[in-house]
């Protein structure tokens, strides 16, 4: 008997992971695995230069404007020649947020923090793309008019 399961562990291994590889879902759109799938064509990004409605509290804003090319490194932040305090006047882009001036004490400092200072981290582009998974997503301020709909009673 011991010999009989230890003889057919193997076979059993080999048919589960069928079974489970069967039932993966993933972006590759039937593409196996050990074969290199076409990748699809880098999406535009959008560049209107209009801000763009945030979807909640805290949401970094998007860029709205292409950035191809852009220096940010330890010597340059090419984002501040127009987002900085001092640039603002002349570029007409919004300034950086206040608390990008805080350091991790929520002391204020005359620069930009260097935990603020690499954009991308939190900031991005948005690319003219088709969803690829279905959003269902509704904005806190859709949600607070639903709560303040009157509830119908149905009795």
């Amino acid at each position: 008997m011991k010999r009989f399961l230890f003889l057919s562990l193997p076979a059993l291994i080999v048919v589960t992971g069928v079974v489970a590889q069967e039932q993966v879902a993933t972006f590759r759109q039937g593409t196996p695995l050990h074969e290199n799938a076409t990748p699809p064509a880098i999406a535009k990004v959008n560049n209107s230069d209009l801000r763009q409605t945030r979807n909640y509290p805290e949401q970094p804003p998007l860029i709205p404007h292409k950035i191809d090319g852009y220096q940010i490194d330890v010597h340059v932040n090419q984002c501040l020649q127009c987002h900085s305090r001092a640039a603002t006047e002349v570029s007409q882009a919004p300034m950086v947020s206040i608390t990008h001036f805080m350091n991790r004490e929520n002391q204020f400092l005359t620069s930009i923090t260097p935990r603020r200072y690499f954009c991308n981290q939190c900031h991005v582009t948005q690319g003219q793309v088709r969803e690829l998974v279905g959003n269902q997503f509704i904005d806190v301020d859709t949600v607070l008019d639903i709560a303040r709909q009157p509830q119908d009673g149905g009795d």
